[in-house]
């Protein structure tokens, strides 16, 4: 590869937090506040795109403080940026979404009516930045540096509710991510400084196919050198939310939804796996973790890859578990999103290369089925406030299109062929096959997970479609006995023809729910949390304590505004009559069932569109991977990192003979 000096890289991460200043400064126009996270979108998209084709040919795009500035960041550490094709497949990945997630986010804000506007405009900006500073970091020092900015920056966004269980889940955010994994990293990037100063110069600069000074000084001090590479694992792996560090992710579902697709499926946990990806690949390498030996009692020596890959075989099992028992429906996509970033972990711990293509695949095959996912869950409270599965029979007819689109994102979860997560999970199986040995066991999991995905989310798109607000299941799946128990919103007089229960038999909600043995009601039909709740006892939201903070009192309001984009009105009359017809409840139907609504009346364009192009998206990756650069820039990574001109040559190879193609 050849290295060029290019500022694009450092004016990448710059656009955002440019934004983030004119977002604070326009606090008093909604629509041009806005306007600038959307022009800093598509902007930060134009840079990041300008340098594929440079990349694609072999040339890396470096901005250095030392060679710009003529400073020193550190004794022997320089602050360096870099374009590479790694991390140009993050970088292109983030900035894209971001484009769309800046309509929907001003769709939701403005649908909940949310207090402090700017201020999560101006955090989704800085978040942006610190994220792109992550994708081309060019050191572990760098990357460390973004790696924990990214966790102060997007703590208000946790927090955004100012609640006790906002302020609690961003408490315990910052600290898994800023402290505990802050330390991990910290302490794996000195180790592995002082380990390359034991063979000359140290670093801890990235290289394709791994650091050769480390590779060396492994040699003089293996110990040390496997204690660096679990360090720099564990660092990463809090994002990434590997088990047991994981329970921050859920926690964290408090967020806006907006925050919960973009940072939580895209940006914050991706940095985790994009942070593994390097350590694996330009840190220490596939050549070095399979030769390191790791004597393990009773077993033996096995690859330092093997408890990784353990651990996150694991992961992506007992999550999909632990989805299966959630009744919220964003607790259930965020332990789907702990058990679908294991799948990254794991087809980059196994080290074949079919797995590891697979594995950066998944990259953006995740995040365009989860994003679709997140952006319905997102959709379908803001119009209805219905938050919980058991509460969705029906819903089908009332926001068709969302779940539709929720249909096409769960198909890419749970790895249904035609949709991109099958593309990058077949490639992991392949993999997992071609390694031989001990290895069918990751492959079994990667199949038994696929059948809990489907087992978790298919019931929400057949509670939505296929089931009634009359006649429905008990949800979740595993609190109740086989088959489910049927019920109904409803009381007798709606149901006489259908057997309902006898309305004295109601509980204050009107909804019916389950005894045990000894009469006590279990839930059923309506949200866990919500069993003992009454009608004056309904959960207070966002939109209900705050008004939002572009409502400038009258005498201070500008004369003519003329910073109208367009959309306002439109979205506010929306908004009026949403809060005006009737449906008031708190999840769930209204009284009489939902209200029947073609696809495009369901909710305001600013939701609409995302929801349509991002799923658009995921079945673009699934039908034509081939053309879509995701999938090139990962076969391009794959070949630098084994050192090979095309992946043909890797295809028909076990990973000890795919290893010995690396050596040479």
């Amino acid at each position: 590869m050849t290295e060029v000096a290019d500022p694009r890289p450092l004016v990448a991460i710059l656009v955002s937090a440019v934004a983030m200043c004119l977002i604070i400064a326009s606090y008093r126009y909604p629509n041009v506040r806005e306007g600038w996270s959307v022009v800093a979108a598509v902007a930060k998209f134009g840079i990041v795109a300008s340098m594929i084709p440079g990349v694609m040919d072999g040339t890396v795009y470096e901005w250095s403080l030392a060679d710009s500035l003529g400073v020193e960041f550190l004794a022997g550490i320089d602050f360096v940026l870099r374009a590479d094709p790694l991390g140009l497949l993050f970088a292109l990945l983030a900035s894209f979404l971001w484009i769309f997630t800046s309509f929907y986010a001003a769709g939701y804000m403005r649908g909940l009516d949310e207090h402090a506007q700017t201020r999560f405009f101006a955090s989704f900006a800085a978040s942006l930045s610190t994220a792109l500073g992550i994708a081309f970091a060019g050191n572990l020092v760098t990357i460390f540096i973004f790696y924990e900015l990214l966790s102060l920056v997007t703590y208000p966004l946790v927090a955004h509710n100012e609640d006790d269980e906002a302020r609690i889940a961003g408490r315990k955010y910052l600290a898994y991510t800023f402290f505990g994994g802050g330390v991990f990293l910290l302490a794996g990037t000195v180790l592995t400084y002082w380990l390359t100063g034991l063979v000359g110069d140290p670093t801890t600069a990235f290289e394709t196919g791994g650091i050769g000074a480390l590779a060396e000084a492994a040699q003089v001090e293996p110990v040390f050198a496997q204690a660096a590479f679990f360090l720099l694992i564990a660092g990463f792996g809090v994002k990434a939310a590997v088990m047991p560090l994981h329970s921050w992710l859920a926690d964290a579902m408090v967020a806006p939804t907006p925050v919960s697709g973009l940072l939580h499926a895209v940006a914050v946990v991706k940095s985790g796996a994009f942070g593994v990806a390097r350590v694996i690949l330009e840190v220490f390498g596939p050549g070095l973790i399979h030769d390191l030996p790791l004597n393990v009692p009773g077993i033996g020596e096995v690859g330092l890859n093997v408890p990784v890959a353990i651990l996150a075989a694991f992961t992506l099992t007992a999550a999909s578990i632990i989805a299966l028992r959630k009744d919220h429906l964003k607790r259930r996509l965020a332990f789907s999103t702990t058990a679908q970033l294991s799948y990254i972990v794991l087809g980059l711990s196994m080290l074949h290369p079919f797995a590891i293509l697979g594995a950066l695949f998944h990259i953006p095959a995740h995040a365009f089925g989860k994003l679709t996912l997140f952006f319905c869950a997102g959709a379908v409270h803001v119009e209805t406030h219905t938050d919980y599965v058991s509460e969705m029979a029906g819903i089908g007819k009332r926001m068709p299109l969302t779940m539709s689109a929720f249909a096409v994102g769960a198909a890419g979860m749970a790895g249904i062929p035609l949709i991109a997560g099958f593309v990058s999970k077949f490639y992991m199986l392949i993999g997992s096959g071609s390694v031989g040995g001990g290895y069918w066991i990751f492959a079994t999991a990667l199949i038994v997970s696929g059948v809990l995905n489907i087992a978790y989310l298919w019931p929400v798109v057949y509670t939505a479609f296929f089931e009634s607000e009359d006649r429905h299941d008990a949800k979740p799946l595993l609190e109740f006995p086989p088959g489910g128990k049927r019920e109904s919103y409803f009381g007798d007089e709606e149901l006489r023809a259908d057997g309902g229960e006898p309305e004295d038999d109601l509980p204050e909600s009107g909804k019916p729910q389950p005894t045990d043995d000894d009469g006590e009601a279990k839930g059923a039909g309506t949200p866990t949390e919500a069993a003992e709740a009454t009608a004056d006892d309904e959960p207070e939201y966002a939109v209900d304590k705050y008004p939002s903070d572009h409502t400038i009192p009258e005498e201070t309001e500008p004369a003519d505004d003329d910073t109208d984009d367009g959309h306002t009105d439109d979205h506010d009359a929306h908004a009026d009559d949403h809060h005006d017809h009737g449906d008031h409840h708190h999840g769930g139907p209204p009284p009489g069932g939902w209200e029947r609504h073609s696809p495009f009346s369901e909710s305001t364009w600013l939701m609409i569109v995302p929801i349509s192009i991002i799923a658009t998206g995921a079945i673009t990756l699934g039908v034509i991977p081939d053309y879509a650069i995701f999938l090139e820039l990962a076969t391009y990574i794959v070949e630098g990192v084994f050192g090979v001109d095309s992946f043909g040559e890797l295809q028909d190879l076990s990973l000890e003979e795919a290893m010995e193609v690396m050596d040479e």
